[in-house]
């Protein structure tokens, strides 16, 4: 990623992505099963579906919680706001309106395999890093920027991890973990 300056109110994006050798179909059973990604993440510690949900679907609620060396830990409501199976999975940051940070994942075949994609947004609406340029307003554009760079070295991982389990069940014949 490089310096592009942007401020908090830019809504600044990342987006990293992977190849995997196996169908969308086998991909989107470990993506859209978000209570997997607290395996896969350093900082996203649990999460819990919300209102009786047991999976994604436009609207189902989720509570993702989450610790951070330099920001402590807390808690949001995450809520989905797009669905479709083996192509898209997106959840809005607290008020779906007016979201703290939208994330999503988007899948295409792709020569033989699967091209994941995992892309987030930042803002528009305040968030935990708010306090922090708040604090230090004249150091805002490498605040965004240090944060990006943490959010895309995890999406990397992330994609890793769904690529080894993935290609990992596809090699073995299993269904899913």
């Amino acid at each position: 990623m490089e310096w592009t300056g942007a401020r908090y109110a830019d809504k600044p994006t990342v987006e990293v992505h992977t190849w995997i050798e196996a169908p969308p179909e086998q991909v989107w059973a470990l993506v859209s099963d978000i209570e997997l990604m607290p395996h896969m993440s350093s900082e996203l510690q649990s999460v819990e579906w919300l209102d009786g949900s047991s999976g994604p679907a436009v609207g189902a609620r989720f509570i993702g919680r989450s610790r951070h060396e330099a920001f402590g830990e807390w808690a949001t409501t995450s809520h989905i706001v797009e669905y479709e199976p083996s192509k898209a999975l997106a959840w809005a940051v607290e008020d779906p309106q007016h979201p703290t940070a939208i994330w999503r994942f988007t899948l295409e075949a792709h020569d033989g395999g699967t091209v994941l994609r995992q892309w987030m947004q930042m803002g528009p609406a305040r968030s935990g890093l708010s306090f922090a340029i708040d604090s230090m307003p004249e150091k805002e554009q490498k605040i965004v920027f240090v944060r990006m760079r943490e959010f895309e070295a995890n999406m990397t991982v992330t994609l890793g991890e769904v690529k080894k389990l993935a290609e990992k069940a596809r090699t073995s014949g299993e269904a899913s973990l």
